[in-house]
């Protein structure tokens, strides 16, 4: 008896059924870095037009979190779906080396009082060790980059140029110095840039004190109510959550257009916001009647006592004011509280009349009466005795609240008023236009992906106070100012000498700032200037790196002018990154460094929670690529819509891995019933092709453009949704399905079967680039099959697939469609008879289709080769005249099995020679083959 087995076109391939991806990516991701595929890539692509994704750099402390690889992985995705659209798309990644963790961390270490010289090295070199560390672990992704020349701020080059962007914005006008409250952490010892500052619950104490009239304004306070005299003391009422400032009280602030009362309680007179006498009274245990009521105008400057130092606070006016909770009558500290400081100011105080009392360890100075060297946090009980020691304390208690925390430390914050540097949103430049307004204009100018990122960026800088650029550190880029001893000018000659401070420090470092004698650049003018030892807010390096990295300074070929295509972060860097670029590029260029920003949010847990060790749900991106390979990562980060917080557990990894498998095994299929096939040699014209193939053509077009469209959208989890779709229905639920009979019957060269190959190839070109940019180790490992393990070859020195013309194509997968829709009518029919046991296989099947005009005109389109659609070993055409008559009816077949096709035909047996086969395999094995024209 024959084997006609091996008469078959079965398929081959070396593309393994399974990835075994943890073991063999790291020897993929070696032969990318000894190969050099970054600089093939690059060479390949010169003379494209340009795509810059400029890298926000990381901090260099640590190893990866999951949040770093999903950063790294986005930009990567978008990197090569660029370069494979036609573009010239380098990636130079960077990393953030200067600021507060690295000290810290050196501090810890090596203990504190370290020479600061020696405290700079030391933070130089463990800044070198981590990028080398989390360098290693960003290629492990997958990610392609020019990781020999990453660009670091604390490379020389970048920390010169970032002293020379401030004197940009020096020149311009924009920066000046003043004494300003200013985000203050304790253990930092340090100011806090805006996006240094998180909120979280805190308990706090609350106190309701009362300020007594000055015996000089009895009088006016009287008038401002109506009345003739004040039958006994009266008391503005002020309450708080922070009694450690009371101190430093300098003013009361009222609201101009709140109604005001004056409450005889017996023993005094109160001052109340009028709408908030009931609860206020209530909270002093008090009963009390209203005698008068006033506007707040009418309060305007009324001096009232301080209740234990001898001084007054006046009765300032202030819209800030509330009527939410407390008094309506709010204690101002102008040292410490942002409105507190504006309304000072708004009343034509000083900066140098402001009471500051707070030093940078959070202890009181030494003379403060009372109080003197004690830890702010612990003298707030303190001070509610002392309140009630003289008999101004109305009420205490606690309330849990939002409240201001330093984001390293986790620790509570204050306002602390303090000489710094500023860079003025409102102030005048040279060319009239203040920095806010030039920064909202650029926002208005900016792409924003997903959209929501353009209000909430909008409002930050609407909203924003000036930008304190300085800090009191060690590890970081200087700021170059002299100051003159006596008036505390800058020098007249400022943006010269910030020029020869740079250029020394482009060749020694910041390094070059502390070992600087300043008669080396004032000469005799030395004696007259103090040499400043302030350092840049961290946010000030990365935020000036389009200055010194996108111009060109970092290295050859990876300039873009002073704007790059698409800055890519997380949604805290829109007080962050986004946000400090966007001021310095605003001040320099007059415009944002950038085109577009994309906004990816936070990973969380199954449930929704943040990630933390405490909660035992950390999930590390080293542990994922080390059991399911990086590729799984990388195909959960394209597959999650990231303009979300995006969820991840041991289930959904599961659920990627059954979505790669799918892929993978499509895949696998198509280079096995291509393997055979030489695009050179084989081709069919499309001309030529069957009805179905050129219908394969379409729809694999139509994925094509789509997931083009989506890459260029940024919308990738839509591509993974397509791509999986077209893998698990279009092509496994139907194509291939059907294919599988002509692919392995046919004769090897006939056109029916080189003309499926010729539109398998096409689609393996297709699919293969559509999904390199995600799946970026599979697609190379499947490149490497297609071109014969050529180590210089590469799927991404290629660009996405030109599938071959053809006319009509809209008609096509209109017919398709409907014939589909009915193919899924015939299956379950043909189940629900096998169901029954009647059949086995749908091939044991014959059809009898009762169609109306539409949908069997589709159908007889496809002639004698409906079978092979349906997948049934007959198939008959009835035309009815109304939908109602339609109908599919199914029986068994009463012929017999051919061998080798397992297709149920008449004709089996009828070449005596060879008994067991049907007509159609005698024919193409032995005669001129079958005719096949749709299917």
């Amino acid at each position: 008896m024959a084997d006609y087995r091996k008469t078959m076109n079965l398929p081959d391939t070396a593309f393994p059924m399974r990835g075994d991806l943890p073991k063999r990516e790291p020897g993929w991701v070696a032969g990318w870095q000894k190969g050099q595929l970054y600089q093939k890539i690059r060479k390949a692509s010169a003379g494209r037009p340009k795509f810059i994704l400029h890298d926000g750099p990381p901090y260099a402390n640590g190893n990866l979190h999951l949040g770093h690889a999903l950063n790294k992985i986005l930009k990567d995705i978008i990197v090569r779906s660029k370069t494979l659209a036609g573009f010239d798309a380098p990636y130079v990644p960077g990393w953030d080396c200067h600021g507060l963790p690295i000290e810290h961390k050196i501090e810890v270490t090596h203990g504190k009082n370290l020479p600061a010289d020696k405290v700079r090295e030391l933070c130089r070199a463990y800044a070198a060790e981590q990028v080398e560390i989390q360098k290693k672990e960003f290629i492990r992704l997958g990610v392609l980059g020019d990781w020999d020349k990453p660009y670091l701020t604390m490379a020389f080059a970048n920390e010169a140029g970032e002293i020379r962007a401030l004197a940009e914005m020096v020149k311009q006008g924009y920066v000046f110095k003043g004494l300003k409250p200013v985000n203050w952490c304790f253990d930092c010892g340090s100011a806090l840039a805006e996006a240094e500052v998180e909120y979280a619950d805190k308990k706090s104490p609350t106190i309701d004190v009362a300020f007594a009239v000055s015996d000089a304004d009895v009088g006016k306070l009287a008038a401002a109510f109506g009345l003739a005299a004040l039958p006994k003391t009266a008391y503005a009422v002020i309450w708080t959550t922070t009694p450690w400032t009371i101190p430093a009280n300098q003013a009361l602030n009222m609201h101009p257009e709140f109604e005001y009362a004056l409450v005889d309680t017996g023993e005094k007179l109160l001052v109340l916001a009028k709408d908030l006498v009931e609860d206020s009274l209530k909270r002093y245990g008090l009963e009390g009647a209203v005698l008068a009521t006033t506007k707040g105008q009418a309060l305007d400057r009324i001096e009232f006592r301080h209740p234990f130092f001898d001084r007054v606070s006046p009765v300032y006016l202030a819209d800030y004011v509330g009527l939410d909770a407390g008094t309506g009558v709010v204690h101002s500290a102008p040292a410490h509280g942002v409105d507190d400081f504006n309304s000072w100011l708004a009343y034509g105080r000083r900066n140098d009349e402001i009471i500051s009392i707070v030093k940078g360890n959070g202890v009181y100075v030494e003379d403060l009466p009372f109080f003197g060297g004690q830890m702010i946090w612990k003298a707030n009980p303190v001070i509610v005795e002392k309140l009630t020691e003289v008999g101004a304390l109305l009420s205490h208690g606690t309330v849990s609240h939002s409240y201001m925390h330093c984001w390293r430390h986790k620790t509570p914050v204050i306002y602390r008023a303090t000489a710094q540097w500023f860079v003025g949103m409102d102030k005048l430049p040279k060319d009239g236009k203040s920095l806010r307004d030039k920064a909202l204009g650029a926002v208005e100018a900016t792409a924003f992906y997903p959209a929501w990122g353009k209000p909430r960026l909008h409002a930050m800088i609407a909203n924003r106070p000036d930008w304190c650029i300085s800090r009191q550190r060690t590890w970081g880029v200087p700021i170059p100012f002299f100051l003159h001893k006596e008036t505390g000018e800058l020098h007249p000659r400022t943006v010269e000498l910030m020029e020869e401070v740079a250029k020394r420090v482009e060749v020694s470092g910041i390094e070059a700032w502390s070992k600087l004698d300043a008669a080396e650049l004032l000469g005799a003018e030395a004696e007259q200037y103090t040499k400043i030892s302030d350092t840049l807010d961290v946010w000030f390096d990365s935020g000036t790196t389009h200055w010194h990295v996108l111009r060109g300074s970092h290295n050859d070929g990876h300039t873009s002018g002073p704007r790059a295509d698409l800055y890519l972060e997380g949604s805290d860097q829109h007080r962050g990154w986004f946000h400090s670029s966007l001021l310095t590029g605003a001040a320099i260029d007059g415009h944002a460094p950038y085109k577009a920003l994309l906004t990816h949010g936070f990973t969380v847990d199954q449930q929704g929670r943040k990630m933390s060790k405490s909660l035992g749900n950390v999930i590390l991106p080293q542990e994922i690529s080390d059991k399911m390979g990086a590729e799984i990562l990388r195909l959960w980060v394209a597959a999650t819509d990231y303009s979300g917080e995006l969820a991840v557990s041991k289930e959904i990894l599961d659920r990627v891995v059954e979505t790669y498998r799918r892929i993978r095994n499509t895949l696998r299929f198509l280079l096995a019933n291509t393997a055979d096939f030489d695009i050179t040699k084989n081709a069919v014209p499309v001309e030529q092709w069957l009805d179905i193939d050129r219908y394969a053509l379409a729809f694999t077009r139509k994925l094509a453009t789509q997931a083009e469209a989506d890459y260029a959208k940024f919308e990738f989890h839509r591509v993974v949704q397509a791509l999986q779709i077209f893998c698990s229905e279009d092509l496994g639920a139907f194509y291939l399905d059907i294919l599988k009979d002509r692919l392995y019957t046919t004769a090897p060269d006939s056109v029916a079967r080189r003309a499926a190959q010729t539109a398998l190839w096409h689609i393996v070109q297709t699919v293969v680039k559509l999904m390199a940019p995600i799946l970026s180790f599979t697609a190379e490992e499947i490149w490497a099959v297609l071109n014969g393990n050529n180590p210089d070859e590469s799927v991404m020195l290629h660009t996405f697939h030109a599938l071959p013309a053809q006319e009509g194509e809209a008609g096509l997968i209109a017919r398709w469609e409907t014939i589909r829709a009915v193919r899924g009518e015939v299956s379950k029919a043909v189940e629900a008879v096998r169901t029954e046991g009647k059949i086995g296989a749908s091939l044991q099947a014959e059809v009898e289709i009762r169609a109306g005009s539409d949908k069997f005109d589709a159908l007889a389109s496809l002639g004698d080769d409906l079978k092979f659609v349906l997948i049934t070993s007959a198939a008959t055409l009835v035309k009815v005249a109304t939908e109602a008559d339609e109908a599919i009816v199914v029986t068994p077949t009463a012929q017999q099995k051919c061998e080798r096709c397992w297709h149920w035909r008449a004709d089996v047996g009828v070449n005596a020679e060879h008994p067991t086969l049907c007509g159609r395999c005698d024919s193409n094995l032995h005669g001129d083959g079958e005719v096949r024209t749709h299917a």
